[in-house]
C-alpha cells in the first residue's frame, strides 16, 4: 500500500522568552541551517515509499546556550540517513547528538546544556518513533488523541514542573540515556503531532483534540500555535502535524496514463 505523508511545522519565540531555543527538523530544514530564516508555516508532503524524519527539540539551560544543545541535535538529525533498522539507528543518533553536546560542553568551560528529542520517521519499514525528555508525540485515531511517546519526567511537586529525568546532554559518566522507541504501521488518515512543552502547558488536550477536529490540515499548526499564544505563551512553541493519506493503487495509475 502507497501512502503520502503531508506535514507542516510551524516554530515560535512565544511571549515570554527572550530567545527561541526550541529547534526542528522538517522538509529537511531546521533554525540557524544557514540562508534566510524560514517563512512558517514549512509544508509539504513525502511518499511512504521514501524515508521522512521529522522531529522536534527543546533546549535547555538559558544563558548555558540551550539554544545550541538544540541546534547540534537538528542538525544531526537532518544529515541522518535511516535504513532497515530504524529504531536501533534513532537510539544510536541520540548517543552521538548526546556526545557531541557533552563535548560541546567541556570545551566552552559551561556548567549544563542539553536539549529534548522526539522525532518520528516515515518510510518503507513503517513508522518509527525515537524520544527522549518531555517532548511529545500525539496520534490522533478514530476521534481519539492518544501520546505516543514516553515523558521521562520525575514527580511533580504540587504547583511545579516535573524535573526531567533524561535529555541529550548528559555526559556517559553520570547517566546512561535511554531513549524511548517503537515501530508503527500506516494507517489511512492518521494525523500525527510533534510538539515541544510550549504546546502542551498551554493547551489543555481536550482543546488540541477539538482543534484538530474542527481545523483543515493546512490551518492546523498554525491554530495550536495560536492558542499557545492566547493562552499566555509562556514558552518556546513548536509544532509538526503531519497526517497519512492512502494513495491510489499503482495499477490504476498506470492503467489511466496517470
Amino acid at each position: 500500500m502507497d501512502y503520502t505523508i503531508r506535514y507542516s511545522c510551524v516554530c515560535d519565540i512565544g511571549k515570554r522568552r527572550a530567545m527561541n531555543q526550541d529547534n526542528f527538523i522538517c522538509g529537511g530544514r531546521c533554525l540557524g541551517d544557514g540562508g534566510a530564516a524560514p517563512a512558517f508555516p514549512i509544508s509539504g508532503s513525502a511518499s511512504s515509499d521514501e524515508v521522512t524524519l521529522l522531529g522536534v527539540f527543546d533546549g535547555m539551560g538559558g544563558e548555558e546556550r540551550g539554544e545550541v544543545a538544540s541546534l547540534i541535535a537538528a542538525r544531526r538529525a537532518k544529515a541522518l540517513r535511516l535504513g532497515d533498522d530504524p529504531e536501533a539507528e534513532l537510539v544510536k543518533y541520540c548517543v552521538e547528538a548526546n556526545e557531541e553536546i557533552c563535548e560541546y560542553i567541556v570545551r566552552n568551560r559551561l556548567t549544563s546544556m542539553g536539549t529534548t528529542a522526539a522525532l518520528l520517521a516515515f518510510g518503507p519499514f513503517g513508522i518509527a518513533l525515537c524520544n527522549i525528555g518531555d517532548s511529545k508525540v500525539f496520534r490522533y485515531a478514530s476521534g481519539a488523541l492518544e501520546q505516543i511517546s514516553r515523558d521521562h519526567v520525575a514527580m511533580a511537586t504540587r504547583g511545579r514542573k516535573p524535573l526531567l529525568l533524561q535529555n541529550l546532554g548528559i555526559p556517559r559518566d553520570e547517566l546512561r540515556i535511554e531513549p524511548f522507541t517503537a515501530m508503527g504501521s500506516y494507517a489511512d488518515g492518521d494525523l500525527y503531532l510533534i510538539c515541544s512543552d510550549g504546546l502542551t502547558d498551554m493547551v489543555p488536550l481536550d482543546d488540541i483534540r477539538g482543534e484538530i477536529e474542527r481545523s483543515a490540515f493546512e490551518s492546523l499548526a498554525p491554530a495550536l500555535l495560536q492558542r499557545a499564544l492566547e493562552n499566555g505563551g509562556r514558552d518556546n512553541v513548536t509544532i509538526i502535524a503531519c497526517r497519512v493519506e492512502k494513495r491510489p493503487a499503482r495499477l490504476l495509475r498506470r492503467l489511466f496514463g496517470k
